[in-house]
Parts: C-alpha cells; sequence; structure tokens
C-alpha cells in the first residue's frame, strides 16, 4: 500500500515520540479497539489510546495482563473491529500463543512490540532489537509471519498505517518491531488529513449462504472473507485445523490444504508485502545491513565513510519478515562484504548468512548492554573490513 498524495492538502505538522505516532496511525487506518496492559517502553502507546479511542467512538480496555489483552484483541476483531495492542519483550512473549491462534484462524489484528534489552525483565528503560526471531518463529508451529521495523517517527505513523492494510488484507496478525530508539524520539512529522490515506477495509460475504462458510476462498482468491460475528450469520472459529465451515477436522488433506494455503497467502504476495531502501549502493564493495533505530547510526556511518572514500552503501529493511531476500540477494552477488549492524548478539545476521551463502563475507556488530550502536562504532567495522 502507499499513501495518496494530495498536493493542494496542507498536512498538519506535529512534534511526537514514536509511541504517540503510532496511536496516530492507528486511528488514521480505523483502528476502534485496543486492549493492553502497561509495560515499559510501549505504554505512552496505551495512553493514547486511553485519551483518544472515546473521542472517535472507539474502545480502551486495561486487561489484567497481555495473554488477556491479546484475547480481547481478537474477540474484538472477529466482531468485525480494527484491532490492536501494544506491549514490550515480556509482554510479547506472553502474547505469542494467542498470536498463534490469529495465525490459524485468519483473524486480523496489529502488535506493537517496542523492543527492551533483556532477556526475562532485562533493562526495561534500554533499547534494544532482541525480538527480530521472535516476530517470526515466537508461535510454535508453522505460521506466517509479517514484521514491520520503522527508523523515524514518520515512518512509525506510515507504517502503522500500512500494518492495518496488511493485516485486513490478508487476514494475518501483523507486528510492529519497534524499538525503545524510536518509540520515544520526538520529531517532527506530517500527519495525513482524513481520506487522504489509503485504508484497506477487509472483505466481507454478503451472501447468507456464503458466509456460513467462513473458510471457504471466493474463486481467483486466496484469503477467505469473513463475516463479523453479529451480523446475523452463525459461524465456528476454533484454533484447531479446520475444515471451511470452521470446525475442527483430522483429515490430512483438508489439514494441509488449510496450513500450505496461510502460508502461501504471505508467501505468493510477497512483493506486495516487502518494503526496503538502499543508499549509495550503485558502487559499494561493502553494505552495511541495519534496521529500525540502528540504521540511523548506520546511515551516518555510511555518510562519512564515502568522505573518505569508502565504497559502502546502506541496505535497510523496513518489513523484516518476509525479508526481502531477492533484493539482498543481488546485493550479494556484487559485493566483498556485508556488516550486519543491530542492537543484539546476531540475530539479522543469521538470516544475511543464510542468504549470502558464501558469496560475500558477513561481519557483525552488535550489543546487548542497554546502549545505542553509535555512527563511529559501525564507522571503525566498515573500516576494518575495507582494507
Amino acid at each position: 500500500m502507499t499513501q495518496a498524495a494530495n498536493p493542494a492538502c496542507k498536512r498538519r505538522r506535529a512534534l511526537l515520540q514514536g509511541n504517540e505516532a503510532v496511536v496516530e496511525g492507528a486511528l488514521t487506518a480505523g483502528m476502534r479497539f485496543f486492549a493492553g496492559y502497561p509495560i515499559t517502553p510501549s505504554t505512552e502507546i496505551a495512553e493514547g489510546c486511553a485519551l483518544k479511542l472515546p473521542r472517535v467512538g472507539g474502545t480502551f480496555v486495561q486487561m489484567e495482563d497481555e495473554l488477556a489483552s491479546m484475547a480481547a484483541v481478537i474477540g474484538a476483531s472477529v466482531a468485525g473491529v480494527k484491532s490492536m495492542t501494544a506491549t514490550s519483550g515480556p509482554g510479547f512473549s506472553l502474547k505469542q500463543e494467542n498470536i498463534g491462534y490469529a495465525a490459524l484462524a485468519e483473524i486480523p489484528c496489529v502488535v506493537v512490540d517496542v523492543q527492551r534489552s533483556g532477556p526475562s525483565t532485562g533493562l526495561p528503560t534500554s533499547p534494544s532489537q532482541g525480538d527480530y526471531m521472535q516476530a517470526r518463529w515466537g508461535t510454535h508451529g508453522d505460521h506466517p509471519a509479517v514484521a514491520i521495523s520503522p527508523w523515524s517517527v514518520q515512518e512509525a505513523y506510515l507504517e502503522t498505517i500500512r500494518c492495518f492494510n496488511l493485516s485486513e488484507k490478508y487476514r494475518v496478525p501483523v507486528i510492529l518491531l519497534m524499538d525503545e530508539i524510536v518509540g520515544h524520539m520526538r520529531e517532527g512529522i506530517e500527519l495525513l488529513e482524513p481520506g487522504e490515506a489509503e485504508v484497506f477495509d477487509r472483505l466481507t460475504k454478503s451472501d447468507p449462504e456464503q458466509a456460513s462458510l467462513p473458510y471457504d476462498i471466493m474463486p481467483q482468491e486466496r484469503v477467505p472473507r469473513i463475516t463479523p460475528f453479529g451480523e446475523g450469520v452463525f459461524y465456528n472459529i476454533t484454533g484447531l485445523v479446520h475444515d471451511n465451515w470452521g470446525f475442527p477436522t483430522n483429515s490430512p488433506v483438508k489439514a494441509n490444504r488449510q496450513c500450505t494455503r496461510i502460508m502461501k497467502k504471505i508467501e505468493k504476495n510477497v512483493s506486495d508485502i516487502e518494503k526496503y531502501e538502499t543508499y549509495k549502493m550503485e558502487d559499494a564493495q561493502v553494505c552495511v545491513v541495519s534496521f529500525g533505530g540502528t540504521a540511523r547510526s548506520a546511515m551516518a556511518a555510511v555518510e562519512g565513510a564515502r568522505l573518505e572514500e569508502y565504497r559502502v552503501g546502506l541496505f535497510r529493511p523496513v518489513t523484516v519478515w518476509p525479508f526481502p531476500e531477492a533484493a539482498l540477494s543481488e546485493i550479494c552477488e556484487r559485493v566483498e562484504h556485508i556488516v550486519v549492524a543491530e542492537l543484539n548478539y546476531g540475530q539479522m545476521k543469521l538470516e544475511v548468512e543464510r542468504i549470502a551463502a558464501g558469496r560475500c563475507q558477513v561481519h557483525h556488530i552488535g550489543k546487548v548492554n542497554g546502549t545505542i550502536l553509535k555512527p563511529r562504532e559501525i564507522y571503525r567495522a566498515i573500516q576494518e573490513v575495507a582494507r
């Protein structure tokens, strides 16, 4: 999805935290239900939703814990309401079982994870990117995963809108994988005017007979149209593998069909889902791969290295799951070195190594002590490999 531009429209300017921008983006996308539990460093999202949702006829609920929060979001979404929750690492772990439920039952929802240093309670107010693998593999079993990681407050706003659009379009939980850097950063941003943003609303079935088969796929489509609860049609939803009526099945044929389809609806639409940016990669011999708030330091390091005539560029995945594999694979064919810069012990590095498959050397610079990677630290890593 891309935003619809309107040059004649004078946009509003605002000085916001990344967390506050997420709230604005969610409201723009049509979010009208939020359930959550306070946890640093995401609490400003809950506070913003508590303040602003009642003004637009929405509902805010502070639940007793993160498990119940995710369950409430699923229930609201089944009833046809765009729904969101927000948390950090420990709470994200608690949500995983119900995220898997939403993936199998194909219930749209958005989960914001403002990452902090861990594991366990860790360093609650310090930045980290240690939930990268959890965003993809946190839930048991094979399931589709979409995760998006913004690097600025403006992007947090716009990508929250895109999270809702992708969730509704593909009927899948979508993770906004923020980090504390972006969540608590303040920047001036532009807010879209009403009607200016491109917003996708889920497709439903108008025919009652079709609607009673919630998982029956319309011709030429991959994603089921499910009529919301409360609109006069009765059907079943379960976390068990199910048939087109939504009832549990032990049929190997039906199980294979369903489990394959929920994976393929993402795999076959990667070109619509993935998003990435490159900077000065045209003649680069060294590529820095970085995401989220750390990519800001990486960009500064690349600019500094260019001034010293190092042939280096930046590859920044915005959609971190599914990873923009084809784009990075092409880069691996023509660079000598890749430096992965991230605030963890090497999680994205593993994915980059898999894609590189020995065609270039992959190096890593990371931190797990609750401090940011500074541009000069990434610059030194560039110097070492470019000699």
